[in-house]
């Protein structure tokens, strides 16, 4: 007979074969593909991944998180160097979960050093967004290294190649992209400005307006009342036809 807490663990771990009841799910293995193809480990960096396995997230230390994000950000951008912050779309953990969530690529270095942030806005992974997560794309061309090239259509359905090729150039061309544009480079001193530390993506995009020229109102409503006059007379015959 089990009891107690070794009881209480049991019946957790039975029940973590269902996503979602304690709050975990599995990243999907082309998003983490993508992750250790931005990161390049070496033979002798150390890894942690302090979310592995059954571990998941003490539910205290997730709200800790959710109430001090902005402390959190602040450490990032002043204490270590930030480097990016990959934007993933809502439907990338479904079934398991709806949430919107990004990729924080940082160095450990106790002394600062950000410069310019490069954020990304991934649109598509390759997957639908819905609780299927069905491929939209042939095997060969899923994931951030796919076997075969992607066009220009292909890459509406996975933007993974698109975000390491440009991850790479962070330091050079990106740094010349325009804030409408899928990536751009946010300077440190903006981040910084107003102490908030916002990394949103969406706090730095600017939207670019189309200019639509239209009729004067005037001339709308004398349009419409030559159609209504059309649309009389041509009730008018067909009545006639009907006599």
């Amino acid at each position: 007979m089990l009891t107690g807490d070794i009881r209480n663990q049991v019946d957790l771990l039975g029940k973590i074969a269902s996503a979602g009841q304690n709050g975990q799910f599995r990243t999907p293995r082309h998003a983490i593909g993508l992750m250790v193809e931005m990161m390049e480990p070496q033979p002798r960096d150390r890894i942690c991944d302090p979310a592995a396995g059954t571990c998941g997230f003490l539910v205290a230390a997730g709200e800790y998180l959710r109430e001090h994000h902005q402390a959190l950000w602040r450490m990032l951008v002043e204490e270590h160097k930030l480097d990016a912050v990959v934007k993933l779309p809502s439907g990338v953990f479904r079934p398991y979960a709806g949430v919107s969530t990004a990729i924080l690529c940082f160095t450990k270095t106790g002394v600062g050093g950000t410069d310019q942030v490069w954020f990304y806005d991934v649109q598509a992974d390759g997957y639908s967004l819905d609780d299927k997560r069905n491929p939209l794309l042939p095997a060969e061309k899923l994931g951030p290294t796919p076997r075969e090239p992607l066009t220009d259509e292909d890459h509406v359905k996975n933007n993974l190649p698109d975000v390491l090729r440009r991850w790479r150039e962070r330091d050079g061309t990106e740094r010349e992209r325009p804030r409408t544009a899928q990536s751009f480079c946010v300077p440190k001193a903006e981040i910084a400005a107003g102490g908030t530390y916002d990394l949103s993506l969406n706090r730095y995009r600017e939207v670019e307006h189309v200019q639509v020229e239209h009729d004067a109102p005037a001339d709308i409503i004398r349009e419409l009342r030559e159609i209504e006059a059309e649309i009389s007379t041509g009730l008018t015959r067909l009545e006639e036809m009907l006599k």
